[in-house]
């Protein structure tokens, strides 16, 4: 069973909403016609359905794609060449970033699939990054072309890429503004795997489900432990660890665990 919510663009729907399987939210950008680049509009309604899938206990695992030949081709140029839009508000002082994707993406608890159906190009690529997981067609491709546009990566990329591929590699890609292949961005180590374009949102769904079957309070904990250890010493995360597991010990999901172990069967988990 689905169900489906949809977003009001111009003149159609440019974020859809479904939930899959009971536990799963499918979130899609819906704006082929311009390659789903981000209008301002867009941006909000994104940043609204993020917070919403984090929000629903009943979700364990939330999948981003876009619809038509690219995944997110950037922001919104239009919208930048007439003086509105995201280019707009970037000229204010007062720019708070605290309610935007790549933010709300980082401080998430559920678990983040990219479905990169196409091109991701700059903003597009930039949260293709801030995703946890990160699983390419065949064709897409992302392209690191901030400096060919006379910006940075404004939305985490230099944060997220010397992190994930280091220091030299990260300098080679975002200074060149280069364009790496599906294949070339597994072997860089930005991308978990390439599967041929028509099988994309099988395999999406899949390890979606695979994520799903498992305690979702412990699935939570450990992205939260991940997030942490990325800025504390080792004594300090061990520590906040246990902290983490003493919740987890009273937990029915951790019963639950344990009896299917000794059952010899697949666990059920409630989230309690």
């Amino acid at each position: 069973m689905s169900n489906v919510t949809t977003t009001h663009g111009a003149g159609h729907n440019e974020v859809l909403y479904e939930i899959e399987d009971g536990n799963i939210a499918l979130i899609t950008l819906n704006a082929p016609e311009r390659m789903n680049t981000i209008s301002r509009d867009m941006l909000g309604e994104l940043t609204r359905l993020l917070v919403k899938a984090n929000e629903d206990p009943a979700v364990r695992c939330v999948i981003l794609t876009g619809v038509g030949r690219a995944f997110c081709a950037g922001l919104d140029l239009r919208e930048a060449r007439e003086g509105g839009g995201i280019s707009a508000a970037s000229s204010s002082t007062n720019l708070d970033l605290r309610n935007t994707p790549p933010t709300v993406m980082f401080e998430m608890d559920k678990p983040t699939i990219c479905a990169v159906n196409g091109g991701a190009a700059g903003y597009g690529m930039d949260t293709a990054l801030g995703c946890d997981i990160r699983i390419m067609a065949e064709s897409a491709k992302m392209a690191a072309a901030f400096v060919k546009r006379g910006v940075v990566p404004e939305s985490g990329g230099t944060w997220f890429l010397p992190r994930m591929i280091g220091w030299a590699k990260a300098s080679e890609l975002i200074f060149t503004g280069r364009t790496l292949s599906a294949r070339e961005c597994v072997e860089w180590g930005i991308a978990n795997e390439v599967v041929p374009d028509g099988e994309l949102m099988g395999r999406a769904r899949a390890l979606a489900r695979e994520i799903a079957a498992n305690a979702p309070l412990a699935v939570q904990a450990a992205k939260r432990m991940m997030r942490m250890g990325m800025n504390e010493t080792f004594k300090d995360h061990v520590h906040h660890v246990y902290l983490q597991l003493l919740p987890l010990f009273r937990s029915e999901d951790m019963k639950e665990g344990v009896r299917a172990f000794m059952e010899k069967r697949e666990p059920n988990f409630s989230g309690k």
